[in-house]
């Protein structure tokens, strides 16, 4: 019978590796085994470590940032309480350049803005005025542009100051010229009016006549500066002066209204006053302008005459709004007497004053 051969391809013969199951190899891939997940357990350890630490340190810096930003805040607050606690507030500011006020003030291209630059211009090259003191706006911001130069250049006491008390001028209007209506006088925003208000308006004359008197008497400009500095950042004491100031112009007011009864030469400014139905007499006067001043408007322009008469000063004043025309440069009074000094004012609108600076 014959034998059937296999092919080639289809003979395999089964050898076992005589290494394979020996407890060496067992060793060795079970090390490799361990090795391995030792090296997989501290990775994810490390590497949840190191995301718990990245996790940490952004929560920290965002933390810090956090209080920086309050802490910054909280300075801030602090310095600005600091400032307005400690610092002066000067009712009227230090100097300024002219042009650069200017040039921040009015900007743009509109007929005013370019109207206005025209006249600082103005007064910088052809009236020689370099710098500007910039004065608080309120209602009382002639009388202090106006007393603040007379006390800071060392003016001496008008020639009528001189041979009168003038802290006595209140009673003097009640008992000797009968004025009883005084009584109605009205102390600017607080709008006294009473029995007590012969020894308000004392006290607020008397303190003007101190201070004017010291002033006067300090000849280093420099002192009187600093000095200036001083009084014109305490708001109390600057109201009482500026209250003296109306009284005293009320004063002079009633004195020339006596003087026109009797048939006296009066200045002009005051026939002028006294024919207008609103300040016909002192009466009207105080209750219909002056009263206000100080508490809903500001001086008039007849006013400002007055103050210049009653201070016995040429108030001249620049009326930057008014430029190109006759009005640009007006004095209070008109006529004063040649020996009265000169203080200056500049005015964009009849309403606020600043003090230019030659």
């Amino acid at each position: 019978m014959p034998t059937t051969a296999w092919p080639a391809n289809r003979c395999h013969v089964y050898t076992r590796d005589p290494n394979w199951g020996t407890p060496g190899n067992d060793q060795v891939h079970a090390w490799t085994l361990v090795t391995s997940q030792a090296l997989d357990t501290a990775w994810r350890i490390a590497k949840g470590s190191v995301m718990l630490a990245v996790s940490f340190l952004v929560a920290a810096l965002c933390y810090f940032k956090r209080l920086h930003l309050y802490l910054g805040r909280r300075l801030k607050w602090w310095i600005g309480y600091l400032q307005r606690k400690f610092k002066r507030n000067l009712s009227v500011e230090a100097e300024v350049d002219l042009l650069s006020y200017c040039a921040r003030e009015w900007k743009g291209e509109t007929p005013r803005a370019k109207l206005m630059r025209k006249a600082y211009e103005e007064l910088f090259w052809r009236r020689h005025i370099k710098c500007v003191r910039q004065v608080k706006r309120d209602n009382y911001d002639a009388l202090r542009s106006v007393l603040f130069q007379i006390f800071s250049q060392g003016l001496s006491f008008p020639s009528w100051m001189k041979e009168k008390d003038i802290v006595k001028l209140p009673e003097k209007l009640l008992f000797s010229q009968g004025c009883n209506w005084i009584q109605q006088y009205s102390f600017g925003p607080e709008k006294y009016t009473g029995s007590n208000v012969f020894g308000k308006l004392r006290k607020c004359v008397e303190l003007l006549k101190t201070q004017w008197t010291e002033f006067s008497g300090i000849k280093d400009y420099h002192k009187r500066g600093s000095m200036c500095n001083i009084l014109f950042s305490n708001a109390i004491l600057e109201y009482k002066l500026y209250e003296a100031l109306k009284f005293i112009m009320l004063y002079q007011v009633t004195e020339v209204y006596e003087q026109m009864k009797t048939k006296k030469v009066i200045p002009s400014l005051f026939r002028l006053l006294f024919s207008r139905e609103t300040s016909c007499d002192p009466l009207s006067f105080m209750m219909n302008h002056l009263n206000s001043v100080g508490d809903t408007c500001g001086l008039e322009q007849i006013d400002m005459f007055i103050l210049g008469y009653s201070l016995e000063v040429k108030i001249k004043v620049f009326r930057l709004f008014k430029f190109n025309s006759r009005d640009f440069e007006v004095c209070y009074p008109e006529e004063p007497l040649r020996e009265w000094p000169e203080i200056s004012l500049l005015t964009e609108n009849d309403r606020h004053y600043h003090i230019p600076v030659f």
